[in-house]
């Protein structure tokens, strides 16, 4: 059936099509899946009650939070119409109508017309014409269908109409925002770390996706940084808080990124955008293991391998996203080591993101013993037999939790600190094909 209506329809679509009007878009992005569009058009209204259609709406448009401001109107209502024009919809809005039925003759061209009345369409189009009832056949016999005019309740494009009373004639500009669904964005980051000099160059990208079934032509686009009434992300430990600076924008209790420069972003659409660039941002590399208790392990545990370096290289905010690290081989080529991800970060803040395990760096730790004290309180003394395989010396950042807010170290073969309120940390200094054994007693409250 759409193969013989296509004709019909693209004449109604032609038909019905409106002449542009000028229009400014701006489009907030949230991570939550919604988005809040703000359409200002020019519109030219009478004095009185009149009807404005806006067109190019998106058809997950949430049309309970719809608001339309204009200088001098008052909103009597607003009807969202998203029953969209098609052969299908045609057909189905002309049932008890009368069409005309155009076929062609395959052999000679000539044609031949005939009124017809359409009765019903389930599973298929079934005709009246003149005495004898037909189906609408599809067996590759060229027909049209053409119809008087579209039906009123059917729309090229998904419209919002709204109903005001103007104080008097003239154009002005009105300004239409409403929440919709189908939106969203996502922050990557490629990070190229040069660990002889102690460098990082990252590179971040802005992915946004259309799926609201309309385009957003020539818009001024924000991204809102943070779930708006939910939390589902636990972002990563962050080493002291530093000022949002950069682009980054303040809003309540969430952070706003503007982009740089206007851009479409069309209907079924990924497209990346360029926002962040830092090249030569101070960085190191770690390898660190944590216990959470006290207990031997009869295998030693790779070294959780940590870069480490200042978000946004200290001046630009990173939104929540995920990091792709990179090394450059003997060749001068990079290399893929790792990845995971990281919550939004202000400026300024240390980040500690892990790329994978040392298998050449290890640890093993021993529960030498445990005295349970007539207060109560546990004396541990636990060592850790570290181990470097590589050729060149490491340090070691071992972390024991499980001590307490009044526990203390008793002795110590390395001088550690103590980094809240339940746990210690050590660095050990490890040589090259070397091992050193670091012993800790503990008094813990537990």
């Amino acid at each position: 059936m759409r193969k013989f209506l296509l004709a019909a329809s693209v004449l109604a679509l032609a038909a019905t099509a409106a002449s542009a009007q000028p229009r400014r878009l701006s489009v907030t992005i949230y991570n939550s899946g919604q988005t809040l569009v703000e359409d200002a058009r020019t519109e030219t209204l009478a004095a009185g009650r009149q009807r404005i259609e806006f067109k190019d709406v998106s058809p997950q448009i949430r049309s309970e939070t719809v608001t339309l401001s204009a200088e001098g109107i008052s909103i009597i209502e607003q009807n969202f119409d998203y029953d969209l024009l098609s052969p299908q919809k045609l057909m189905e809005k002309a049932v008890g109508e009368t069409v005309k039925i155009v076929r062609t003759n395959p052999g000679n061209g000539q044609q031949v017309t005939e009124t017809a009345k359409i009765l019903a369409v389930n599973n298929g189009v079934v005709l009246q014409i003149g005495d004898r009832i037909e189906i609408l056949r599809e067996d590759g016999v060229p027909t049209r269908v053409i119809f008087d005019k579209v039906p009123p309740n059917l729309r090229a494009r998904p419209t919002l109409s709204v109903t005001v009373d103007a104080a008097q004639a003239g154009p002005r500009e009105t300004k239409l925002t409403y929440l919709t669904g189908g939106m969203g964005w996502n922050a990557d980051y490629v990070a190229l770390f040069d660990e002889k000099n102690g460098k990082m160059d990252v590179q971040g990208w802005i992915t946004l996706s259309n799926n609201t079934g309309v385009d957003f032509a020539d818009a001024e686009v924000q991204l809102v940084a943070g779930n708006v009434g939910q939390v589902r992300y636990s972002p990563p430990a962050i080493r002291g808080a530093g000022t949002v600076t950069g682009t980054a924008v303040p809003l309540a209790d969430f952070y706003l990124y503007p982009l740089k420069e206007r851009t479409t972003i069309a209907q079924a659409q990924s497209k990346q955008v360029s926002f962040l660039d830092v090249i030569g941002a101070p960085a190191t590399k770690a390898y660190r293991l944590d216990f959470n208790s006290f207990n031997s392990q009869e295998t030693p545990i790779a070294a959780a391998v940590k870069l480490e370096f200042a978000a946004g290289g200290g001046a630009e905010p990173m939104p929540a996203g995920t990091v792709r690290f990179y090394v450059r081989d003997q060749q001068g080529n990079p290399k893929f080591i790792g990845e995971n991800e990281i919550g939004h970060t202000p400026a300024g803040s240390d980040l500690s993101i892990q790329t994978g395990q040392a298998f050449d760096v290890t640890v093993q730790p021993t529960l030498v013993t445990a005295d349970r004290r007539i207060s109560g309180r546990t004396r541990y003394t636990m060592s850790y037999l570290v181990r470097n395989a590589r050729p060149e010396p490491v340090v070691v950042q071992l972390r024991q939790s499980g001590v307490g807010r009044n526990g203390k170290v008793i002795e110590e073969t390395v001088k550690g600190r103590r980094l809240n309120a339940d746990t210690f940390a050590w660095d050990v200094p490890t040589p090259a094909n070397g091992e050193t054994t670091l012993t800790v007693t503990l008094d813990a409250e537990y």
